[in-house]
């Protein structure tokens, strides 16, 4: 278990990785934007060694240029050896990837934050959104099934 050691520093002074795997759409970093805009800047952009070259959080680091931040927190990585933060990189940003909803309980809490007045329209989550991106589909007590073709969580 290593110690984490946040650091505040300036957009400016963090090196973006040049062989950084992950792209990020204009969409992709307004809604990052509007995520720090709303609940501040709580994700750590990972950095390592002198340069600080950015391991993880280059969208973050778009955003927070963008916006002009003068500091934003950073999660030194300078225990990793250069073969692990190249290996994390790349794991970081997959992981994520491979996560799936548990969409019973993501529309309970869009429908509940929704009656509290939050507006996550901007996330473009709808049940019939997803239900017409899933060509997987059948009938179940003669109601039409929708499988999430990645986890398999199935709806009605």
């Amino acid at each position: 278990m290593n110690d984490l050691k946040i650091v505040y520093l300036s957009p400016e002074e963090l090196t973006p990785n040049p062989k950084n795997t992950r792209m990020h759409h204009t969409e992709d970093i307004e809604q990052i934007k509007r995520s720090i805009l709303r609940a501040g800047f709580d994700d750590p952009i990972g950095v390592w060694g002198e340069k600080n070259l950015v391991v993880e959080g280059h969208g973050r680091l778009i955003a927070a240029k963008e916006l002009h931040l003068e500091k934003v927190p950073c999660l030194r990585l300078d225990h990793l050896t250069d073969t692990q933060r190249r290996d994390y990189m790349i794991r970081h940003n997959r992981t994520a990837e491979l996560s799936s909803w548990d969409f019973d309980k993501l529309n309970e809490e869009i429908a509940a934050l929704t009656l509290q007045g939050a507006d996550l329209s901007d996330l473009k989550f709808a049940v019939q959104k997803i239900a017409e991106e899933n060509p997987e589909q059948e009938f179940i007590d003669g109601e039409k099934k929708h499988v999430c073709p990645r986890c398999g969580h199935e709806w009605v």
